[in-house]
């Protein structure tokens, strides 16, 4: 097995620390959590490359609409996967609670994909793809042929 407990844990603040950037709206800390060539595909299916690119994208929602906004995850649910001891998949779920909710409502539930890198002893994120989470309808259980 290639993972180790330490590891793990690293990973695991790599994800808090991206919530406590998004609940401090805080684009530039947020962008460091990603490698300088990140790849960051919103749930809206926007692509941005780069931690220049998602700090201004994000630091835009926070300084806007999402201002005020956390994010909910839960690092129990995330599910880890070592490829090499410096290489790694992460699936996560979480959603966005605005500022005047009390709970995150079940249609802002997405889940992401991350790929993380040990570079230089430090965990980062080099590609995060995110979507939202749907229940099958009436045109995905025709398509899928689920009864």
């Amino acid at each position: 097995m290639l993972d180790n407990r330490e590891d793990i844990q690293a990973i695991h603040e790599v994800f808090s620390a991206l919530s406590l950037a998004w609940q401090q709206g805080n684009g530039k800390a947020y962008s460091e959590i990603f490698t300088p060539d990140a790849d960051y595909v919103t749930f809206f299916g926007q692509h941005l490359k780069g931690r220049n690119e998602i700090d201004h994208a994000h630091q835009a929602l926070w300084n806007g609409p999402l201002r005020g906004s956390r994010l909910i995850a839960d690092s129990n649910d995330m599910k880890l996967r070592f490829l090499t001891p410096e290489l790694a998949i992460a699936h996560a779920t979480g959603a966005v609670m605005m500022r005047w909710q009390k709970k995150a409502p079940a249609s802002r539930d997405s889940i992401n994909t991350n790929v993380l890198v040990k570079q230089n002893g430090e965990w980062k994120i080099a590609a995060f793809h995110n979507c939202r989470i749907k229940k099958f309808n009436w045109l995905t259980r025709r398509l899928f042929k689920v009864e």
